[in-house]
């Protein structure tokens, strides 16, 4: 069982930034991919950014490329989502969620895919 807690949501302006933490705590011995997932009100959950068991693969949503960076430390088993250039249309509770999976290198970022969530962290930018 693997238990995860975003934190670092907050108000900020529209062109600020803002780092998500997500610590993963519990044990599993499955290989298990990272990924981030926003849902604004009256929007499904959408996948925003993953990041393989090894770290060696990630991916991002098209909306944010360019402006989101996902990484890893194992030491800290903490997964972070540095958020720059923030839009008003990235207002939304952020959910980090982990999937297991038996390939390391395997980045998920499909909500049908994960078998652990966070209770999410909001983010709200103003214009």
């Amino acid at each position: 069982q693997l238990q995860l807690v975003e934190s670092g949501g907050a108000l900020v302006h529209a062109g600020g930034s803002l780092r998500l933490s997500c610590a993963v705590s519990g044990f599993t011995r499955d290989y298990y991919a990272i990924g981030w997932f926003r849902q604004a009100p009256g929007k499904e959950r959408e996948g925003v950014s993953c990041i393989s068991s090894s770290g060696s693969s990630t991916n991002y949503a098209d909306s944010v490329k360019g402006r989101f960076t996902i990484s890893g430390d194992n030491a800290k088993n903490t997964v972070y989502l540095q958020m720059n250039s923030l839009k008003p249309e990235d207002t939304a509770v952020y959910y980090c969620a982990a999937g297991i999976t038996t390939v390391r290198a395997v980045c998920l970022m499909k909500r049908n895919l994960m078998d652990y969530w966070g209770q999410g962290t909001q983010v709200t930018v103003s214009s």
